[in-house]
Protein backbone atom coordinates (compact mmCIF):
# COMPACT_ATOMS: atom_id res chain seq x y z
CA UNK A 1 0.00 0.00 0.00
CA UNK A 2 0.96 3.44 -0.75
CA UNK A 3 1.78 6.40 1.67
CA UNK A 4 -1.27 8.58 0.87
CA UNK A 5 0.78 12.66 0.19
CA UNK A 6 -1.15 15.64 1.07
CA UNK A 7 -1.00 17.94 -1.78
CA UNK A 8 -1.49 21.40 -1.10
CA UNK A 9 -4.55 23.08 -2.93
CA UNK A 10 -3.73 25.10 -6.27
CA UNK A 11 -4.14 28.55 -4.64
CA UNK A 12 -1.92 30.46 -2.19
CA UNK A 13 -4.39 30.10 1.04
CA UNK A 14 -4.97 33.57 1.46
CA UNK A 15 -8.54 33.61 2.23
CA UNK A 16 -9.00 36.63 4.44
CA UNK A 17 -9.31 39.08 0.80
CA UNK A 18 -6.05 41.93 0.91
CA UNK A 19 -8.08 44.84 0.52
CA UNK A 20 -10.46 44.04 3.51
CA UNK A 21 -7.04 44.47 5.58
CA UNK A 22 -6.55 47.61 4.48
CA UNK A 23 -10.13 49.04 5.12
CA UNK A 24 -10.26 47.56 8.61
CA UNK A 25 -6.50 49.13 9.45
CA UNK A 26 -8.03 52.37 8.32
CA UNK A 27 -11.20 52.12 10.37
CA UNK A 28 -8.96 51.28 13.36
CA UNK A 29 -7.22 54.63 12.64
CA UNK A 30 -10.56 56.35 12.33
CA UNK A 31 -11.48 55.25 15.31
CA UNK A 32 -8.57 56.13 17.30
CA UNK A 33 -8.71 59.62 15.31
CA UNK A 34 -12.19 59.97 17.37
CA UNK A 35 -10.37 58.96 20.71
CA UNK A 36 -7.16 60.25 20.99
CA UNK A 37 -7.10 63.32 18.13
CA UNK A 38 -3.98 64.22 16.54
CA UNK A 39 -3.08 67.24 15.22
CA UNK A 40 -3.62 67.32 11.49
CA UNK A 41 -0.96 67.85 8.61
CA UNK A 42 -1.11 71.00 6.90
CA UNK A 43 -3.97 71.18 4.53
CA UNK A 44 -2.75 72.00 1.64
CA UNK A 45 0.48 70.30 2.10
CA UNK A 46 -1.83 66.98 2.88
CA UNK A 47 -4.51 67.20 -0.38
CA UNK A 48 -1.76 67.69 -2.54
CA UNK A 49 0.22 64.46 -1.66
CA UNK A 50 -2.99 63.05 -0.70
CA UNK A 51 -4.46 63.37 -4.30
CA UNK A 52 -0.69 62.60 -5.62
CA UNK A 53 -1.00 59.24 -3.92
CA UNK A 54 -4.22 58.34 -4.64
CA UNK A 55 -3.94 59.30 -8.80
CA UNK A 56 -0.76 57.28 -8.31
CA UNK A 57 -2.41 53.97 -7.25
CA UNK A 58 -5.02 53.92 -9.87
CA UNK A 59 -2.52 54.70 -12.53
CA UNK A 60 -0.50 51.51 -10.86
CA UNK A 61 -3.79 50.03 -10.83
CA UNK A 62 -4.67 50.52 -14.32
CA UNK A 63 -1.21 49.13 -15.68
CA UNK A 64 -0.99 46.55 -13.62
CA UNK A 65 -4.76 44.56 -13.94
CA UNK A 66 -4.53 44.27 -17.57
CA UNK A 67 -1.25 42.38 -17.28
CA UNK A 68 -2.28 40.49 -14.86
CA UNK A 69 -5.66 39.44 -16.52
CA UNK A 70 -3.86 39.17 -19.86
CA UNK A 71 -2.07 36.08 -18.46
CA UNK A 72 -5.73 34.73 -17.20
CA UNK A 73 -5.16 35.11 -13.56
CA UNK A 74 -7.44 36.95 -11.04
CA UNK A 75 -7.49 38.71 -7.74
CA UNK A 76 -9.21 35.89 -6.07
CA UNK A 77 -7.01 34.91 -4.04
CA UNK A 78 -8.04 31.66 -3.18
CA UNK A 79 -8.32 30.85 -6.64
CA UNK A 80 -5.05 29.02 -8.96
CA UNK A 81 -2.35 31.47 -10.84
CA UNK A 82 -2.43 30.49 -14.16
CA UNK A 83 0.90 32.29 -14.99
CA UNK A 84 3.74 34.29 -13.77
CA UNK A 85 3.59 37.97 -14.98
CA UNK A 86 6.92 40.06 -14.78
CA UNK A 87 6.18 42.57 -17.17
CA UNK A 88 4.43 45.91 -16.98
CA UNK A 89 4.85 47.12 -12.93
CA UNK A 90 6.15 43.79 -12.24
CA UNK A 91 9.20 44.37 -13.57
CA UNK A 92 9.69 47.21 -10.60
CA UNK A 93 7.73 45.28 -7.81
CA UNK A 94 6.53 41.56 -7.13
CA UNK A 95 3.23 43.05 -5.90
CA UNK A 96 1.92 46.22 -7.55
CA UNK A 97 -1.47 45.46 -6.17
CA UNK A 98 -0.42 45.77 -3.09
CA UNK A 99 1.48 48.49 -3.44
CA UNK A 100 -1.50 50.55 -5.36
CA UNK A 101 -4.02 50.01 -1.97
CA UNK A 102 -0.87 51.23 0.54
CA UNK A 103 -0.84 54.40 -2.04
CA UNK A 104 -4.33 54.71 -1.70
CA UNK A 105 -4.40 54.16 1.61
CA UNK A 106 -2.01 56.72 2.20
CA UNK A 107 -3.52 58.97 -0.60
CA UNK A 108 -7.25 58.85 1.40
CA UNK A 109 -5.64 59.69 4.66
CA UNK A 110 -3.78 62.88 3.86
CA UNK A 111 -7.09 63.60 1.81
CA UNK A 112 -9.00 63.79 4.95
CA UNK A 113 -6.57 64.69 7.47
CA UNK A 114 -5.88 61.72 9.30
CA UNK A 115 -2.81 61.07 11.14
CA UNK A 116 -3.40 57.80 13.18
CA UNK A 117 -4.08 55.44 9.58
CA UNK A 118 -0.59 57.12 8.71
CA UNK A 119 1.04 55.64 12.28
CA UNK A 120 -0.56 52.49 11.69
CA UNK A 121 0.66 51.88 7.77
CA UNK A 122 4.10 49.97 8.65
CA UNK A 123 1.61 47.77 11.07
CA UNK A 124 -0.54 47.21 8.01
CA UNK A 125 2.20 46.47 5.68
CA UNK A 126 3.49 43.77 8.04
CA UNK A 127 0.82 41.98 8.44
CA UNK A 128 -0.22 42.32 4.38
CA UNK A 129 3.50 40.85 4.23
CA UNK A 130 3.08 37.91 6.49
CA UNK A 131 -0.30 37.03 6.17
CA UNK A 132 -0.86 37.67 2.19
CA UNK A 133 2.16 37.93 0.45
CA UNK A 134 4.27 35.32 2.06
CA UNK A 135 2.09 33.09 1.02
CA UNK A 136 1.46 34.01 -1.99
CA UNK A 137 5.18 33.99 -1.95
CA UNK A 138 5.61 30.25 -1.10
CA UNK A 139 2.83 29.66 -3.43
CA UNK A 140 4.01 30.79 -6.43
CA UNK A 141 7.60 29.07 -5.89
CA UNK A 142 5.84 25.71 -5.20
CA UNK A 143 4.16 26.21 -8.60
CA UNK A 144 6.52 28.08 -10.80
CA UNK A 145 9.68 26.91 -8.91
CA UNK A 146 13.44 28.00 -10.52
CA UNK A 147 11.51 30.52 -12.64
CA UNK A 148 10.01 32.35 -9.77
CA UNK A 149 13.38 31.76 -7.71
CA UNK A 150 15.23 33.81 -10.58
CA UNK A 151 12.11 36.85 -10.73
CA UNK A 152 12.00 37.21 -6.91
CA UNK A 153 15.65 37.42 -7.37
CA UNK A 154 15.96 40.27 -9.43
CA UNK A 155 12.60 41.79 -8.28
CA UNK A 156 11.88 43.45 -4.96
CA UNK A 157 8.71 42.75 -2.90
CA UNK A 158 8.01 46.51 -2.65
CA UNK A 159 9.61 48.69 -4.34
Amino acid sequence: MSESKSVPPDHPGVWFPPPLIYVLFFLAGLMLDRLVPLPRPPATLARALGALFVAASLALVAWTLPRFWSGANTVVTIRPTVSLVVEGPFRFTRNPMYLSLVLLYAGVSLLLGLVWPLLLGPGLVWIVGEWCIGPEERYLERKFGDEYQRYRARIRRWI
